[in-house]
């Protein structure tokens, strides 16, 4: 069979099966995230074998584009009005939960035996989040609430926040063991998320005020992804944050483009297609072989990790005076995880090759837990605060 005509089945069948795993969404308690990744862990390679070459070679490239997607949006929905309401405790909230979390990580695992530069790694690592999950969740069911609101606006600095904790995670483990170009992680940091920022505004600036012009009020689809991929793609070339860039592009343009209500409201009506690509994707990737290594390591970051986003969660919404229902959901809200701690795991086990073969399987192993469990403690948490509301967050 051609190349071709197995990817164009392949990817017809995922889309297919997209449309049941909707429906499921809408009469079960899980997640069509959740349904999607479990049908990909069954069309992967550890079980039916299903997915031929052609298509998983793919995954990288959809994979960028899904979450270069994702960030616009997230980054659309950070207007200036939000960003009032929120600003002190998306602040509060973010900055409790990464430090708690890598605290109690660090702490629960150094106590269980494990090496303290390891245990201070996996602390990092653990601070991550899953945007693109979180954000499906709440759009499946048209969450529309001030909690809602609140947790785009956490999710949006959150794993700038977790990257900066685990450049300097790195950077401390190799101040006390002597490794040379120890300040590296942090310098590169710096010019990571700096000159994403940076670039979403170089090119934000100029989108805001010429975008919408062909057709008034209605900026074209054509505009919207010619901005998207050029956005990840310059940001790939200068080896900066292509989802830091791409949110704060969407937050730039949102702000100052006066002639259109909402920023290229187009890319939401195919955004999904390619979310349905990358979630069924990322479970073929997944090795289930992988959760038979996870040892009594891997329960206690998942305890861990589970106790630290509640506690610093609750902690945050407390001290900003959020309400009580967020102060006890906000935490569970935020417990997917997915491709920033894997990422983070590679680059540790690169820095640190002593502890590749066991960083490796527990932050794979625990990923697999979250991705399935994370995105249904957080439709739990949606659901239980006031559920869809009609009303927009901006």
């Amino acid at each position: 069979m051609q190349p071709s005509t197995q990817f164009l089945i392949a990817i017809g069948g995922i889309l297919l099966f997209a449309i049941a795993a909707d429906l499921i969404g809408k009469h079960t308690f899980l997640p069509r995230v959740t349904l999607l990744l479990i049908f990909g862990i069954i069309i992967g390679k550890d079980v039916l074998d299903l997915l031929p070459t052609v298509v998983t070679n793919q995954f990288d490239l959809l994979a960028e584009i899904a979450l270069l997607m994702v960030g616009f949006l997230i980054g659309g929905k950070l207007t200036r009005k939000s960003m009032q309401e929120n600003f002190g405790k998306t602040l509060w909230i973010s900055s409790s939960a990464v430090l708690i979390t890598v605290t109690t990580v660090s702490l629960s695992l150094f106590m269980f035996g494990v090496d303290a530069q390891l245990a201070i790694l996996l602390g990092c690592i653990a601070t991550a989040t899953a945007p693109a999950a979180t954000m499906d969740v709440i759009a499946e069911s048209n969450y529309k609430s001030p909690f809602a609101s609140l947790l785009i606006s956490i999710v949006a600095i959150d794993d700038a926040l977790g990257l900066i904790v685990f450049s300097v995670g790195i950077t401390l483990i190799g101040l006390f063991s002597g490794s040379e170009n120890s300040m590296y992680p942090i310098v590169g940091t710096i010019r990571e998320i700096g000159g994403a920022i940076l670039l979403g505004t170089v090119i934000g600036l100029p989108a805001a005020f010429l975008t919408g012009r062909l057709k008034p009020g209605q900026p074209s689809l054509v505009e919207a992804l010619a901005l998207v991929f050029l956005c990840g793609g310059l940001a790939n070339w200068l080896d900066l944050s292509f989802l830091i860039a791409s949110m704060v592009m969407g937050c730039v343009i949102v702000n100052l483009a006066k002639h259109h209500d909402y920023p290229f409201h187009a890319i939401e009506g195919i955004e999904w297609v390619f979310l349905i690509i990358f979630f069924a994707l990322a479970g073929a990737s997944l090795s289930l072989e992988s959760l038979t290594s996870i040892g009594v390591i891997g329960i206690t970051y998942i305890i861990a990790r589970i106790f630290g986003k509640i506690l610093g969660g609750f902690l945050g919404a407390k001290i900003s005076k959020a309400d009580k229902a967020t102060q006890y959901w906000i935490g569970p809200a935020l417990l997917p995880q997915a491709g920033v701690a894997i990422g983070m795991a590679l680059v540790a086990s690169i820095k640190f090759p002593q502890y590749q073969q066991l960083l490796l399987s527990v932050v794979i192993s625990t990923t697999i837990f979250f991705e399935i469990i994370g995105p249904i403690v957080t439709r739990f948490a949606l659901n239980h605060i006031d559920g869809p509301s009609e009303h927009d967050i901006n």
